[in-house]
């Protein structure tokens, strides 16, 4: 009996330390992400600012050009960006963690600056559109696109690439876009890919006036165009020229130059896409084209996708 009741005074106060070893707001791993956020624990905020939700989200759509749109946006000295994707709104382990949680991995910001975050997997989540519709009913979103097919193959690849490097075994394209002869509709690249579907949802919790779509194609080629739109959709003054962007010859696209230094997306972005079967392509395509025409009838505009 003794031991006994030993062992169950052991297990209470093993499951008290578990529960009281951090504070529930800023768990260790929670304390990382705040750092990584722009968050920091151990100094003074700068004076006059704070932290604040966000203006602006960047929905989507993941690998679209979400990094690189936050990143040029970034360049605004009105605006203050999130460095990391916090996935409040689609995961319901952080959602659980309450609003005062998300709010303190936001950047410190100035009362004239508006605050944006970003993660691409809102856009394809089922729960986010309302989630973010009870905190801010009036956010303005953004959503940046590319070909939806161009994004399936660039989905594959960024996952290809990561197992690579965490040594674990890989397919080949094709076997993935193909099972039994036949499309495989149920692959999440592919899924990811269905703009109208997860289109729909979004607009039964918010007007199409609040969603700003960027065309990520369009990013590539001039992002200065792109980016002025954007500024004219939040209601920020132009400051983003034609000299904070240079065509890095090496890289094939457009990197930043802002407060005097010069950068590019990670390595990881722009990676070279495998070849695709062509039958096989042309089946993703096909597939993809009558949600193409739905999306565009949703959205009221059309979009130069093959």
């Amino acid at each position: 009996l003794i031991q006994s009741t030993l062992l169950t005074l052991f297990t209470l106060i093993l499951l008290i330390l578990q529960t009281y070893a951090a504070p529930p707001e800023l768990n260790p791993t929670d304390f990382d992400a705040a750092l990584s956020a722009g968050g920091d624990v151990s100094t003074s905020p700068p004076p006059g600012t704070s932290k604040r939700a966000p203006h602006s989200i960047i929905i989507g759509v993941r690998k679209g050009g979400t990094r690189a749109l936050l990143e040029m946006l970034d360049i605004h000295p009105e605006v203050a960006a999130a460095a990391t994707e916090v996935h409040f709104f689609d995961w319901d382990e952080n959602y659980a963690k309450g609003f005062e949680w998300y709010r303190g991995l936001m950047p410190y910001s100035y009362s004239h600056q508006i605050t944006v975050e970003k993660t691409p997997g809102y856009f394809t989540s089922a729960l986010a559109p309302e989630r973010i519709r009870a905190m801010n009913s009036s956010i303005k979103l953004l959503l940046i696109l590319r070909d939806p097919t161009e994004r399936v193959i660039s989905d594959y690849t960024q996952v290809y690439f990561n197992r690579l490097e965490n040594h674990k075994p890989v397919q080949a394209i094709e076997n993935l876009l193909v099972r039994n002869g036949a499309l495989n509709i149920r692959y999440k690249a592919i899924q990811r890919s269905l703009y109208d579907v997860h289109m729909r949802n979004w607009l039964l919790h918010f007007p199409l006036e609040q969603i700003h779509i960027v065309d990520g194609d369009a990013l590539i080629r001039n992002p200065l165009l792109e980016l002025q739109k954007v500024e004219r959709f939040l209601n920020l003054p132009p400051r983003i020229a034609s000299s904070n962007f240079y065509f890095n010859h090496t890289k094939g696209f457009y990197c930043i130059r802002s407060d005097g230094r010069e950068r590019c997306l990670h390595e990881s972005k722009g990676r070279p896409h495998p070849a695709v079967n062509g039958t096989v392509l042309q089946q993703l395509r096909s597939y993809l084209q009558e949600h193409n025409r739905t999306f565009f009838r949703l959205v009221k505009r059309t979009f130069d996708w093959q």
